[in-house]
């Protein structure tokens, strides 16, 4: 177990619950039944011969059944009407925690025409979605701590019938973004300190699905970047074959979504102890789910919070600060004081033999564990987040 200065490694557990009503039908003397269509059902359409209406799976199908209830009802659709979706791939609903790629979660989805897949890492600090893009350097292949060698696809306009350059006056390019004369394609640039991605974007269709088994395909046209020049840990570390931006910003996939009225103005990323997750577009959680608000800036909304109080063991106080919840970083990072809390309270419960890291300084705080539980208790704006620091197996460190 270690801290590392002014970062504490902390694991955190969301979880989302979800409901499906299934209408079954029942059989009892005297009774009759019957069946209900849409009016753009496939048997409405084979029955009554209608031509322009929208293809079943497509924006527009959707677009027009949630504009036809919000007119009938008054209202727009209910959170739990309005349809949950998630990304349509091989493996269907799962995010994966990979430690071997910088200990980030990771989805596999599916983009352009033919469709190919990616391994992306899902990034709330960032808006913008990316793949690699006829890149010569960028990773070809990983391998997992199992030993298996997994494939990754790159991505390249020419062969996607569906793809086109994002226009530099288009308005989704805005002030901020540069202009490729090159490609006559609006340009975007994302860094991470030594670690960058360059290149120019573009439309073109994501493949969504829904939530359940065997999934329905939901094809929804999106901007992303096309990474034509990757540096850094995009090359070998993290994030190697394209990040899925889970940021407020409209570029973002999740607010590309709502504004299309396809789901909820919301989303699920759920983290399980086995190292599979899930992610779910529209998900609003319970209605007796409890709710911390954010802090929201007008020029940049970032998912921020408010800590008002921490807890080691039986040692309480209430410190007061805020916090990003950010998945592209493994480590929490906290100022003093409420750093020195954690760790000096930590630290002096602690019985095991201090373990220190051969030439490295920053690692103050590690031990060999021995069979030792602790919590940390965080109190946010409203519910109660516990960290439990399960220290089970003893770990022998060798010189």
């Amino acid at each position: 177990m270690c801290f590392k200065n002014s970062v504490f490694g902390c694991c955190l557990m969301l979880i989302a619950f979800a409901c499906w009503f299934n209408a079954e039908s029942g059989e009892a003397f005297g009774t009759f039944g019957f069946d209900v269509h849409h009016r753009y059902s496939d048997t409405v359409k084979e029955y009554l011969n209608l031509d322009g209406l929208p293809e079943k799976g497509t924006v527009d199908y959707y677009t027009v059944m949630a504009h036809r209830d919000h007119l009938l009802n008054g209202r727009r659709l209910a959170a739990s009407v309005k349809p949950v979706l998630t990304f349509y791939s091989s493996v269907g609903n799962e995010t994966y925690y990979i430690s071997n790629l910088a200990y980030l979660h990771y989805a596999y989805l599916s983009v352009g025409t033919p469709s190919l897949e990616f391994f992306v890492a899902l990034d709330t600090s960032k808006d913008l979605f990316w793949l690699p893009c006829d890149c010569t350097t960028c990773a070809r292949n990983f391998y997992r701590i199992s030993g298996k060698k997994m494939e990754l696809a790159i991505y390249s306009p020419s062969n996607s019938t569906t793809s086109k350059p994002l226009p530099c006056n288009s308005t989704k390019c805005g002030p901020t973004r540069g202009c490729s004369t090159m490609f006559n394609a609006c340009s975007y640039e994302i860094s991470y300190g030594a670690t960058s991605s360059t290149g120019i974007l573009v439309d073109d269709v994501l493949h969504l699905g829904t939530n359940v088994t065997p999934q329905d395909v939901v094809d929804v046209p999106v901007t992303f970047g096309c990474g034509q020049n990757l540096t850094g840990n995009f090359l070998n570390g993290a994030g190697i074959n394209g990040v899925f931006g889970l940021g407020m910003d409209n570029i973002s996939i999740p607010s590309v979504l709502a504004n299309k009225g396809l789901v909820a103005n919301s989303f699920s990323l759920c983290f399980g102890s086995s190292t599979v997750g899930r992610i779910e577009f529209g998900d609003k959680g319970s209605p007796v789910q409890k709710k911390t608000p954010f802090n929201l800036q007008q020029s940049k909304p970032t998912y921020n919070i408010t800590v008002k109080q921490i807890a080691v063991d039986n040692n309480v106080t209430d410190l007061v600060f805020a916090a990003n919840f950010d998945s592209s970083v493994s480590y929490s990072f906290f100022a003093d004081p409420a750093y020195s809390f954690i760790v000096n309270n930590f630290n002096s419960r602690i019985t095991e033999k201090p373990y220190h890291f051969p030439g490295e300084n920053s690692l103050n705080y590690c031990y060999y564990l021995g069979r030792v539980e602790m919590h940390i208790v965080w109190v946010l704006s409203n519910p109660r987040l516990t960290t439990s620091l399960d220290m089970l197996h003893p770990v022998k460190y060798t010189g």
